[in-house]
């Protein structure tokens, strides 16, 4: 999470006014980092923080196992058809030592 944030010139884990913390927030996001299996939480998550913090919201879903696409479509879905407006961008195990590979500037 710290290196991809810092590599979108964003800050870790940011206190809002209710004393919640934004796991990353660029000029434009308010994004939350969570694993596939957590990807419904991840949405409240998401949405919550942009509305404490008048930033757009964001998620970065972690995939560890290939099986877990499966959640993204989920995620992708739920987006789509609430017109939630959510910034996805994906991370898997590689992108951890790559972190611009995950936010699609490789």
């Amino acid at each position: 999470m710290d290196a991809w944030c810092a590599a979108s010139q964003g800050a870790t884990e940011v206190q809002q006014a209710d004393r919640t913390r934004i796991d990353c927030v660029t000029a434009e996001y308010a994004i939350e980092f969570d694993f596939g299996v957590k990807w419904a939480e991840a949405i409240g998550q998401a949405l919550f923080y942009s509305a404490e913090s008048g930033l757009k919201p964001g998620i970065v879903l972690i995939l560890k196992k290939p099986g877990d696409i499966r959640y993204l479509a989920r995620l992708e879905k739920a987006n789509r058809h609430h017109r939630l407006n959510i910034r996805i961008w994906v991370m898997r195990p590689d992108d951890l030592t790559h972190p611009s590979r995950a936010m699609g500037l490789h």
